[in-house]
Protein backbone atom coordinates (compact mmCIF):
# COMPACT_ATOMS: atom_id res chain seq x y z
CA UNK A 1 0.00 0.00 0.00
CA UNK A 2 1.73 3.28 -0.83
CA UNK A 3 0.14 6.36 1.22
CA UNK A 4 0.12 9.28 -0.29
CA UNK A 5 1.17 12.95 1.09
CA UNK A 6 0.74 15.90 1.24
CA UNK A 7 3.62 18.20 -0.33
CA UNK A 8 5.45 21.30 1.64
CA UNK A 9 3.38 24.53 1.66
CA UNK A 10 5.79 25.54 -0.52
CA UNK A 11 5.22 23.02 -3.31
CA UNK A 12 8.31 21.33 -2.92
CA UNK A 13 8.75 17.30 -2.00
CA UNK A 14 9.27 16.10 1.06
CA UNK A 15 12.80 15.64 2.23
CA UNK A 16 13.50 13.61 4.67
CA UNK A 17 17.73 13.50 5.57
CA UNK A 18 18.73 10.63 7.82
CA UNK A 19 22.13 10.48 9.39
CA UNK A 20 24.21 7.90 10.59
CA UNK A 21 27.57 8.95 11.56
CA UNK A 22 30.75 7.72 10.39
CA UNK A 23 30.99 5.36 13.14
CA UNK A 24 33.30 2.08 12.52
CA UNK A 25 29.82 -0.46 13.65
CA UNK A 26 26.66 -1.05 11.33
CA UNK A 27 23.75 0.32 11.46
CA UNK A 28 21.30 -2.02 8.92
CA UNK A 29 18.45 -2.57 11.63
CA UNK A 30 17.93 1.29 10.60
CA UNK A 31 18.77 1.39 6.98
CA UNK A 32 16.19 -1.51 6.57
CA UNK A 33 13.45 0.43 8.50
CA UNK A 34 13.81 3.12 6.11
CA UNK A 35 13.99 0.85 3.38
CA UNK A 36 10.61 -0.37 4.24
CA UNK A 37 9.12 3.25 5.34
CA UNK A 38 10.11 4.72 1.92
CA UNK A 39 8.67 1.33 -0.04
CA UNK A 40 5.37 2.85 0.73
CA UNK A 41 6.25 6.60 0.28
CA UNK A 42 7.87 7.06 -3.19
CA UNK A 43 6.75 10.50 -3.44
CA UNK A 44 9.46 11.26 -0.50
CA UNK A 45 12.97 12.58 -1.19
CA UNK A 46 14.94 10.08 1.20
CA UNK A 47 18.44 10.88 1.18
CA UNK A 48 20.38 8.35 3.25
CA UNK A 49 23.71 8.79 4.96
CA UNK A 50 24.83 5.37 5.69
CA UNK A 51 28.12 5.28 6.80
CA UNK A 52 29.51 1.69 7.18
CA UNK A 53 26.24 0.00 6.96
CA UNK A 54 25.41 -2.37 3.94
CA UNK A 55 24.56 -0.41 0.79
CA UNK A 56 20.90 0.69 1.27
CA UNK A 57 18.20 -0.12 -1.55
CA UNK A 58 17.28 3.32 -2.08
CA UNK A 59 17.96 5.96 -4.61
CA UNK A 60 19.79 8.73 -2.74
CA UNK A 61 22.03 6.42 -0.12
CA UNK A 62 25.50 7.72 0.15
CA UNK A 63 28.39 6.24 2.40
CA UNK A 64 29.44 9.84 3.87
CA UNK A 65 28.89 13.42 3.95
CA UNK A 66 31.30 16.36 3.94
CA UNK A 67 30.57 19.06 6.73
CA UNK A 68 29.60 21.56 4.63
CA UNK A 69 27.54 19.17 2.28
CA UNK A 70 25.76 17.94 5.64
CA UNK A 71 25.27 21.59 6.86
CA UNK A 72 23.45 22.45 3.52
CA UNK A 73 21.76 18.74 3.10
CA UNK A 74 20.33 19.44 7.09
CA UNK A 75 18.80 23.68 5.87
CA UNK A 76 16.94 21.80 3.08
CA UNK A 77 15.24 19.03 4.78
CA UNK A 78 12.04 18.77 5.93
CA UNK A 79 12.76 16.49 8.74
CA UNK A 80 16.37 15.29 10.22
CA UNK A 81 16.64 11.67 11.53
CA UNK A 82 19.91 11.12 13.39
CA UNK A 83 21.55 8.39 15.32
CA UNK A 84 22.44 9.48 18.98
CA UNK A 85 25.53 10.72 18.24
CA UNK A 86 25.62 14.67 19.77
CA UNK A 87 27.08 16.79 17.52
CA UNK A 88 24.51 15.65 14.60
CA UNK A 89 21.99 15.75 17.13
CA UNK A 90 23.51 19.50 18.58
CA UNK A 91 23.67 20.39 14.22
CA UNK A 92 20.53 19.11 13.47
CA UNK A 93 18.75 21.28 16.48
CA UNK A 94 20.87 24.30 15.67
CA UNK A 95 19.75 24.45 11.88
CA UNK A 96 16.27 24.52 13.60
CA UNK A 97 14.87 20.88 13.72
CA UNK A 98 13.63 18.55 16.36
CA UNK A 99 15.90 15.96 15.37
CA UNK A 100 13.66 12.38 15.58
CA UNK A 101 16.56 9.73 17.13
CA UNK A 102 17.52 6.40 16.55
CA UNK A 103 20.11 5.65 19.35
CA UNK A 104 22.81 3.10 18.13
CA UNK A 105 22.02 -0.37 20.34
CA UNK A 106 25.07 -2.38 21.40
CA UNK A 107 23.07 -5.44 21.65
CA UNK A 108 22.56 -5.47 18.01
CA UNK A 109 26.56 -4.86 17.59
CA UNK A 110 25.37 -0.96 16.47
CA UNK A 111 28.06 0.41 19.15
CA UNK A 112 30.33 -0.73 21.72
CA UNK A 113 28.40 0.44 24.47
CA UNK A 114 24.90 2.30 25.33
CA UNK A 115 25.84 5.71 25.62
CA UNK A 116 23.87 6.61 22.85
CA UNK A 117 20.39 4.98 24.09
CA UNK A 118 20.84 6.80 27.59
CA UNK A 119 22.07 10.45 26.34
CA UNK A 120 19.25 9.86 23.88
CA UNK A 121 16.12 9.21 26.56
CA UNK A 122 17.35 11.76 28.55
CA UNK A 123 17.46 14.23 25.47
CA UNK A 124 13.89 12.27 24.65
CA UNK A 125 12.73 13.01 28.26
CA UNK A 126 13.69 16.73 28.07
CA UNK A 127 11.90 17.05 24.91
CA UNK A 128 14.96 17.95 23.07
CA UNK A 129 14.49 15.32 20.32
CA UNK A 130 12.21 12.91 18.98
CA UNK A 131 13.32 9.55 20.27
CA UNK A 132 12.58 6.49 18.39
CA UNK A 133 13.92 3.57 19.77
CA UNK A 134 11.53 0.89 17.29
CA UNK A 135 10.17 0.61 14.09
CA UNK A 136 7.04 1.90 15.01
CA UNK A 137 8.04 4.67 16.61
CA UNK A 138 10.11 6.02 13.81
CA UNK A 139 7.15 5.65 11.18
CA UNK A 140 4.99 7.11 13.41
CA UNK A 141 7.80 10.28 13.84
CA UNK A 142 8.31 10.18 9.85
CA UNK A 143 4.50 9.96 9.13
CA UNK A 144 3.39 12.97 11.75
CA UNK A 145 6.56 15.02 10.53
CA UNK A 146 5.53 15.02 6.58
CA UNK A 147 1.87 15.41 7.94
CA UNK A 148 2.67 18.41 10.06
CA UNK A 149 6.47 19.82 9.59
CA UNK A 150 5.90 22.75 11.92
CA UNK A 151 6.01 19.96 14.47
CA UNK A 152 9.69 19.33 14.30
CA UNK A 153 11.04 22.96 13.70
CA UNK A 154 13.19 24.79 16.15
CA UNK A 155 13.77 28.32 15.93
CA UNK A 156 17.03 28.74 14.24
CA UNK A 157 19.92 30.99 14.69
CA UNK A 158 22.68 29.62 13.49
CA UNK A 159 24.56 32.85 14.93
CA UNK A 160 23.72 31.69 18.45
CA UNK A 161 23.50 28.34 18.91
CA UNK A 162 21.08 27.06 21.89
CA UNK A 163 22.45 27.10 25.20
CA UNK A 164 20.80 23.63 25.76
CA UNK A 165 22.72 22.37 22.47
CA UNK A 166 26.29 23.35 23.89
CA UNK A 167 25.49 21.25 26.64
CA UNK A 168 24.60 18.56 24.41
CA UNK A 169 27.68 19.07 22.85
CA UNK A 170 29.69 18.70 25.66
CA UNK A 171 28.38 16.08 27.12
CA UNK A 172 28.90 14.15 23.73
CA UNK A 173 32.52 14.91 24.05
CA UNK A 174 32.65 14.08 27.33
CA UNK A 175 31.31 10.24 26.40
CA UNK A 176 33.00 10.16 23.43
CA UNK A 177 36.61 10.97 25.37
CA UNK A 178 35.17 7.84 28.08
CA UNK A 179 34.14 5.36 25.36
CA UNK A 180 37.39 5.95 23.62
CA UNK A 181 39.40 5.39 26.75
CA UNK A 182 37.04 1.84 27.67
CA UNK A 183 38.35 0.85 24.10
CA UNK A 184 41.57 1.48 24.46
CA UNK A 185 41.58 -0.01 27.73
CA UNK A 186 39.73 -3.45 26.64
CA UNK A 187 42.46 -3.31 23.20
CA UNK A 188 45.36 -2.97 25.55
CA UNK A 189 43.79 -6.06 27.54
CA UNK A 190 43.90 -7.99 24.52
CA UNK A 191 47.82 -7.49 23.72
CA UNK A 192 48.63 -9.50 26.94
Amino acid sequence: MTLNLPRQRDGRTPYVLVVVGTDVHRFDRLVGWLERWHAERPGVRLVLQYGHSRTPALPEATPFLGHEELQRAMAEATLVVSHGGPATITEARRTGHLPIVVPRDPTHDEHVDNHQQLFSRRLGAAGMVRLCETEADLVAALDEGLADPARFVLAADPDRPDPRAEAVARVGAVIDDLVARRVRQRAGGRRG
